[in-house]
């Protein structure tokens, strides 16, 4: 496997799972394995990774299912290195790649053909008084630049069959917002998570399943997750999805 400058080789101990990253362009964070363990995978047809990165999400959840598994990604160098893990990682006939923007994916997906959509989107708004960092491949990563939260969560509605998933990692104070998104277009809020850095410290992250055209009732907040000990460990359950039982 060629390595371009600056890239290296990383591991997911827990799945067995190679990925090329640079400290230049992108690397994966936590927030990409929390999503990978949220919802349930489904075991066969089509999974979408939008925003997929150097595609850590689609990789991540590859060995716990047959389906299909497709990701979307804007930025041509990030595409290119999601498509060499694959290749990396022997798994050519299981995902594609497709160099896009989100809003242009049901040029490849068709509508109302997909199980299971993930997404880690950018956080932030592309507001003028945000600051921006001046990584442009960071930038676009971390700011609605060319989609925003209401896009992504459209063109999923779009994506999904009657009864597909929808399963997003995000910030908590667009929660709201979330939800009212996702009610907007026809994807009813069903499960939810929030992920603390450490015990009595504020939320940073939360995780937020729902069910095209799924019932209004049901709806349920999972207990807490925290990420690190008061000892700056690991805690037990994220040491089993980054290393394993």
């Amino acid at each position: 496997m060629v390595l371009n400058k600056n890239e290296r080789i990383d591991a997911l101990y827990a799945e067995g799972i190679k990925i090329i990253q640079s400290k230049d362009v992108f690397s994966f964070s936590i927030d990409a394995v929390l999503l990978a363990n949220f919802p349930n995978i489904p075991k066969r047809g089509k999974i979408v990774d939008l925003c997929a990165g150097n595609g850590a999400v689609g990789l991540f959840v590859s060995h716990k299912t047959n389906a299909q598994i497709d990701q979307i990604e804007i930025q041509p160098r990030l595409a290119d290195m999601a498509q060499r893990s694959i290749a990396l990682n022997h798994l050519e006939e299981q995902l594609k790649v497709y160099e896009l923007n989100l809003k242009d994916s049901l040029s490849v997906i068709k509508k109302d053909s997909v199980e299971l959509v993930l997404c880690n989107p950018p956080y932030f708004k592309n507001l003028p008084t945000n600051e921006k960092n001046p990584n442009p491949h960071l930038a676009i990563a971390r700011h609605e630049i060319h989609a925003t939260l209401e896009d992504v969560i459209d063109v999923s509605s779009q994506m999904l069959k009657m009864n597909g998933r929808l399963a997003l990692v995000h910030r908590p104070d667009r929660f709201l917002e979330i939800l009212e998104l996702m009610q907007d277009y026809r994807i009813a809020p069903k499960r939810v998570q929030f992920v603390y850095p450490k015990e009595n410290k504020d939320a940073n992250i939360v995780l937020v399943e729902g069910i095209k055209d799924g019932k209004k009732d049901g709806f349920k907040i999972l207990p807490p997750l925290t990420v690190y000990s008061n000892t700056n460990e690991y805690t037990p359950a994220i040491k089993a999805m980054l290393y394993g039982q």
